[in-house]
């Protein structure tokens, strides 16, 4: 498995543009084969901060999710947004190391 968390500041006053724009990442990244989870998660104390937490079979099914139009519409939409670039954090799990075996 293969987790990708995405640290995002959108500018002020455009974070309910993110969210609609979001959406249309999260809706067509729940559908793909290579997906097993995916979160869009708000900072409590900054509306404008956010972490999308996603869980990928594996970095080929990240590669490919990057192709999707559903993707490339979504970075279309809030990369004039964003204050600041993305941050990436990655880790890799083997499903022996998370059951702990």
């Amino acid at each position: 498995m293969l987790i990708q968390m995405v640290s995002i500041n959108v500018k002020q006053g455009y974070a309910e543009e993110f969210l609609e724009a979001f959406r249309i990442n999260y809706e067509g990244t729940r559908q793909e084969p290579g997906n097993l989870r995916f979160d869009v998660l708000r900072n409590p104390d900054d509306d404008h901060r956010f972490v999308i937490y996603e869980v990928f079979k594996s970095s080929d099914a990240l590669d490919e999710h990057r192709k999707t139009p559903h993707y490339q519409e979504c970075v279309r939409r809030i990369d004039p947004i964003l204050n600041g670039p993305r941050t990436k954090t990655f880790y890799n799990v083997e499903m022996a190391d998370f059951l702990g075996a």
